[in-house]
C-alpha cells in the first residue's frame, strides 16, 4: 500500500471517545451500539465520539456522534446521532449538519448521512433531506434525493443538489420549484419544467 500526501493538504484525525466495555459490573447493563444488519461485529465501539479534521492546523470539520461502530475492514465508521460543525477558512463554524445516522469512510473522509438531514447555515440558510454525501476532497455535499432550501422566506425545492458546506453556491439538477417572497410581500411561484 502507498500513501500519497499532497505538500499543501496534510490533514489530521484527532479522536476523543469513550470505549465502551461490554460486561458486567457496577450495577449497570452492558450497552452495545447497533451496527448494520448481516450480523457483522464492529472492530470497536465508542460512545461519545468526535472526530476533526484540520488543514494546516486549521479546522475544516468536526463530527460529533452519540454512538459510533468502527469497522476496519471495509474501513468505516457508521455513526448515530450524527453532528457535523464546518469551519470557514477563519476557523469560525459556518454551519452545522446532523442526521439520525452517518457512514465515515476511514481512508476518504467521505461521509453518507441518512435520516433527517438538516443542513443549517450560521447566516440563515437551512437545507433538508432524507440522504447526502459529504466529499471531502472536493469540500462539496451532494445528493440525488429531494432537497429543500429555506432563505429568508424563500423556498427552493428539487430532486438532486450539490453545494458546498456553507449553502454559498448550490445547485439543483431537475424538478426544481422555487417559491419566493417579494419586497411588496407577495409569493412568486415557479418550476423548471423538467420531469
Amino acid at each position: 500500500m502507498q500513501l500519497h500526501f499532497s505538500p499543501r493538504r496534510v490533514r489530521s484525525w484527532i479522536a476523543a471517545a469513550t470505549i465502551l466495555v461490554a460486561g458486567a459490573g457496577c450495577g449497570q447493563a452492558p450497552r452495545a451500539v447497533p451496527g448494520p444488519s448481516g450480523g457483522e461485529l464492529p472492530d470497536q465501539e465508542v460512545t461519545d465520539f468526535v472526530v476533526t479534521e484540520t488543514d494546516a492546523g486549521q479546522p475544516e470539520w468536526t463530527l460529533y456522534a452519540r454512538n459510533a461502530a468502527i469497522f476496519n475492514a471495509r474501513n468505516a465508521i457508521v455513526a448515530h446521532g450524527v453532528r457535523v460543525d464546518f469551519f470557514d477558512e477563519k476557523g469560525a463554524r459556518s454551519s452545522t449538519l446532523t442526521a439520525r445516522e452517518g457512514d465515515l469512510n476511514q481512508q476518504r473522509h467521505d461521509m453518507v448521512a441518512r435520516g433527517n438531514v438538516v443542513l443549517q447555515t450560521t447566516e440563515g440558510t437551512r437545507m433538508s433531506t432524507e440522504e447526502l454525501q459529504f466529499l471531502n476532497q472536493k469540500q462539496k455535499i451532494v445528493s440525488d434525493k429531494f432537497v429543500r432550501v429555506e432563505r429568508a422566506g424563500d423556498v427552493l425545492t428539487g430532486v438532486g443538489f450539490e453545494s458546498d458546506p456553507n449553502l454559498h453556491h448550490f445547485e439543483f439538477k431537475k424538478q426544481v420549484k422555487a417559491t419566493v417572497r417579494t419586497q411588496s410581500g407577495g409569493i412568486l411561484e415557479g418550476k423548471d419544467g423538467h420531469k
